[in-house]
């Protein structure tokens, strides 16, 4: 498409009376000028001249060069307007936008596990969360990446494009060019045709009174009439070519800002993402070995304040045992009380012994005496 609009650019806008033949057409040398409107359209003076050389050269008595006048700029006219909708029909912006949502998509996915309470179980959740967190944002990472491979391939054929549609835009404005110099040298052969030739048939026919003069009059109004509808059908195609003219803005700058927005996409948002996945990967280990050394620094606390108790009570109760004497005076007070018991129920015994064994011997000797008086009394 850009070699055949190359090939349509090389050529200058060109009159001729025989689109289709082998007529060596009349050729501008001046650069194409912007689009305007037609009562402002300003022609060169070479311009000027070959619409005056051409205007001289129409013959509005030739059914034919009628049928055929401008009808090879016009068939430029519709090449041209194929071309453009060619060019408009095969674009799919879409599916850049459908890329550009996908990578804030990829970018949503990375959210954050909730950590698990207590001191033991920070350390293994909190390595896990860590490598999750990575193989998310590799993932991520890895599916941008074709994104952008993508985008950068649509961004290249969009900048084709966007010099494709200035060419297009050039050759629309000679196709305009070409088509007000027709239009200009139709009106002028037109005008002259009316004011002289029409002038003249018309007072040869009153003067004459004659049929075929009469005829002659009408035929050449007809012929004119059909001139001027032909040159109206060139400037319903020349007002195509003055639309056509913002709509290829149009669509070129659509293509600009969309190949603006992949740039910055490429170039800003994803070196900006991946600055900001380091950062989070920091940050978490930085989170990670503060909260580590929080749990460390309270647990020490908690065992110097547990260490610190148990080392009071043992003082206290080792003070207290040093503090006692050997035998408490409870004990001794005790015991001597139970000596003394014991020693007066030894007393007692002894004394109840001595007793009874002073009763025994005064009942032994009465039993000895009993025994010796049955004795003697026997013999």
């Amino acid at each position: 498409m850009a070699q055949d609009l190359d090939e349509m650019m090389q050529k200058a806008p060109t009159l001729t009376l025989d689109p289709f033949g082998e007529e060596k057409a009349a050729v501008a040398e001046k650069e194409p000028e912007p689009l305007v409107k037609e009562e402002e359209v300003n022609l060169s003076p070479e311009e000027r001249r070959m619409v005056e050389e051409f205007a001289a050269k129409i013959d509005l008595h030739s059914s034919n060069m009628i049928l055929q006048y401008g009808a090879g700029a016009q068939k430029k006219m519709a090449d041209f307007s194929e071309t453009a909708l060619e060019n408009v029909r095969t674009k799919d912006l879409g599916e850049v936008g459908e890329m550009l949502a996908s990578v804030v998509s990829e970018l949503r996915t990375l959210e954050e596990e909730e950590e698990d309470k207590g001191f033991f179980s920070f350390f293994k959740k909190s390595g896990n969360k860590l490598a999750n967190m990575k193989a998310k944002y590799e993932k991520a990472e890895g599916n941008v990446e074709r994104i952008c491979d993508a985008l950068e391939s649509h961004q290249i054929q969009l900048l084709k494009d966007i010099a494709m549609l200035d060419k297009m835009y050039e050759l629309n404005v000679t196709y305009f060019k070409e088509l007000s110099m027709y239009i200009a040298a139709g009106k002028r052969k037109l005008e002259e045709v009316r004011t002289t030739e029409m002038a003249q048939l018309e007072a040869k026919a009153k003067g004459s009174g004659l049929p075929e003069d009469a005829q002659a009059v009408s035929d050449l109004s007809s012929l004119c009439n059909r001139f001027e509808k032909k040159i109206h059908d060139l400037e319903l195609t020349r007002a195509v070519s003055l639309q056509m003219a913002p709509q290829i803005r149009l669509v070129q700058s659509n293509d600009t800002l969309m190949s603006e927005k992949i740039q910055s996409t490429i170039v800003n948002t994803i070196p900006l993402w991946k600055s900001q996945m380091v950062l989070a990967i920091g940050v978490e280990n930085s989170a990670k070995a503060a909260k580590a050394q929080r749990e460390v620094t309270d647990m020490t606390n908690a065992l110097l304040r547990k260490n610190a108790e148990t080392l009071k009570m043992a003082t206290i109760e080792t003070a207290k045992e040093t503090e006692r004497g050997i035998v408490d005076m409870e004990t001794l007070k005790a015991t001597n009380e139970s000596l003394i018991a014991t020693l007066d129920e030894v007393m007692k015994i002894q004394t109840e012994g001595k007793e009874k064994r002073r009763a025994a011997e005064v009942e032994l000797n009465r039993m000895e005496g009993e025994l010796k008086q049955k004795l003697l009394e026997i013999h």
